[in-house]
């Protein structure tokens, strides 16, 4: 199985980039976690946001292997603890798909992409910069499989 971020946006400010760098270094051989952006589409042609989206939406899905668990953020997506992470990652695992993450753009994720999500991950209740987001949630899913691994990252 392999994790697979596919995010909406253009460059990261550097500290990002390097937080993200460090963590996916630290995923062990047998789940890679893999960071793949597709351009956003530009604010500036006139296009409705749901219009934007969609075109997003496409090049997200034009990015995603074949047969993947998809599984979208979401502002009112499950909430999660660290340990239900692991948990969730655990199945994930058992059932042997690779499992793409959506990040959606400055507009969110096109409504249809979210329908065909078979789950969805609410990462805050709070609304975060896409920057600050990505690192969460690459910081979460690291956290998850130490948790499920017995490595001793996580402290309850």
């Amino acid at each position: 199985m392999q994790l697979l971020l596919l995010a909406v946006g253009q460059r990261l400010p550097a500290w990002a980039d390097e937080a993200t760098a460090d963590l996916v270094k630290r995923f062990p051989p047998d789940l890679p976690l893999e960071l793949k952006t597709v351009k956003a589409e530009p604010r500036t042609t006139g296009k409705t946001p749901s219009q934007m989206m969609a075109a997003e939406a496409q090049r997200l899905l034009e990015a995603t292997p074949k047969g993947a668990r998809r599984v979208v953020l979401d502002e009112r997506g499950e909430r999660q603890t660290s340990v239900q992470l692991a948990e969730r990652l655990e199945r994930w695992k058992a059932d042997g798909r690779d499992v793409v993450l959506y990040m959606g753009g400055p507009d969110g994720l096109d409504p249809a992409l979210k329908a065909q999500a078979d789950e969805k991950l609410r990462l805050s209740d709070l609304t975060l910069p896409h920057a600050l987001a990505r690192v969460l949630l690459v910081e979460a899913l690291y956290r998850a499989w130490s948790i499920g691994a017995g490595h001793p990252y996580h402290r309850e």
